[in-house]
């Protein structure tokens, strides 16, 4: 049997309508994954499987300093408790292969320490020697030539316990990333159009009024990328030029600033619009380094921005006023921004056509020459309604007329 052909003929059938119908770009909702840099600077990368853990070793000193305060502190205590254990038990051997610590000789010598008697007493003598106390009680004498060059061994290897130990507390005190603390930079980044360019930007400032010297700031783009070859790179860095990249990016951090980037050709966000930003995985690192003015040390602050955190078609609000002669900060609105008219289309399709550009600006002057018009309407409403009724008012609070029968009848009126 031949199959039966449908009433409806072919090129109106819903398959052949929906073929027809032009379809809008799909784009997927972007897949969360890991930050790189989180906003408090710190890496977000995991070393695993090392095999080759004795160069750690090869640089005791900064093995110390980088680990965390509890584990310092323990090899800190551990280290004058061994040292001082180590050396109690020499000078007990000491005592011992002198025969200070028999009690029934029958002849008298005099002794190498003097009352060193037990192993306790040699500790306290360790200790003494190590940390120069001196109480007086114990003392060395010239009979043993051997307790003299143990006391010499100890003192030397005392003061180097004593260096490394306190300058590993030191640089742990004085660690460059303290300095960072008081670096800020603003909560989101934003994009819109200055000097008829479209921008990214972010604010940095720093709460000291100490000066960070020879600031300079960098940014990163780090995107997952595959080569023509198919090679799959992970964490691709693009850098990314700032308006000051001629000067070598130094800034002079005295008040907080915009760092702007003009997304030009050479932009890894050229081709990105709006809607295609969202859907990205890409993730912006800001870099601000510089040498601390009081101390000369080399800080360095870090943070990132996801594509949730970047506001499209917004600008920071002005947080510096002059007042009473002096330039005053006020902070609380540090990451406040506005909306601005910004197209929402990619910075490729801007330079291919300006008058995108134009149009939405015009657009933004009629919308606000608009909402002037409805303020000064309304305020004029507002005004005409309180001259009403301020007139009513008045007329209420008016006497009204009296009207006298004389006695003839005829009508007198009379106001009072």
């Amino acid at each position: 049997m031949l199959p039966r052909k449908s009433i409806i003929p072919e090129e109106f059938a819903l398959p052949a309508l929906v073929s027809r119908v032009p379809r809008k770009p799909v784009f997927r909702d972007r897949v969360n994954k890991a930050r790189f840099i989180a906003k408090s600077g710190a890496c977000n990368l995991a070393h695993k499987n090392i095999r080759e853990q004795g160069r750690f070793l090869q640089d005791v000193f900064t093995t110390l300093v980088d680990l965390k305060w509890r584990f310092t502190l323990v090899i800190f205590t551990m280290t004058f408790l061994c040292s001082w254990l180590l050396f109690a038990m020499s000078w007990w051997l000491v005592a011992f292969a002198h025969g200070d610590l028999d009690p029934h000789r029958k002849i008298v010598v005099e002794q190498c320490v003097t009352n060193v008697n037990s192993f306790t007493s040699a500790f306290l003598f360790s200790i003494e020697v190590q940390v120069t106390i001196g109480f007086g009680g114990r003392m060395i004498t010239e009979q043993c030539p051997a307790a003299i060059a143990f006391l010499i061994l100890q003192n030397i290897i005392g003061l180097i316990i004593n260096a490394v130990m306190l300058g590993c507390i030191f640089m742990k005190t004085a660690q460059s990333h303290r300095r960072a603390e008081t670096l800020i930079f603003s909560r989101h980044a934003v994009i819109a159009v200055r000097n008829n360019r479209l921008c990214f930007m972010i604010r940095v400032g720093d709460l000291r009024k100490s000066m960070i010297i020879n600031a300079a700031v960098r940014l990163q783009v780090v995107r997952k990328t595959t080569t023509p070859e198919g090679e799959v790179i992970p964490i691709h860095q693009i850098d990314v030029q700032t308006e000051s990249a001629v000067a070598g990016n130094s800034i002079f951090l005295l008040a907080p600033l915009i760092i702007c980037h003009v997304i030009d050709k050479d932009s890894p966000l050229y081709d990105l619009s709006a809607m295609e930003l969202q859907c990205s995985d890409l993730e912006v690192i800001v870099i601000l380094e510089g040498v601390v003015e009081t101390t000369g040390i080399t800080t360095q602050a870090r943070t990132s921005y996801v594509t949730e955190e970047i506001q499209w078609g917004h600008r920071f609000v002005p947080i510096v006023t002059e007042e009473e002669g002096v330039y005053s900060v006020d902070y609380s609105k540090f990451g406040n921004t506005v909306k601005v008219a910004t197209p929402r289309c990619s910075a490729h399709e801007l330079d291919e056509k300006p008058s995108i550009l134009i149009q939405t600006l015009q657009k933004s002057e009629l919308s606000h020459q608009n909402s002037l018009r409805k303020r000064n309407s309304m305020r004029r409403n507002n005004s005409m309604r309180k001259g009403n009724s301020m007139r009513r008012n008045n007329s209420a609070l008016a006497v009204p007329k009296v009207q006298f029968l004389t006695p003839e009848g005829a009508p007198n009126l009379a106001v009072t």
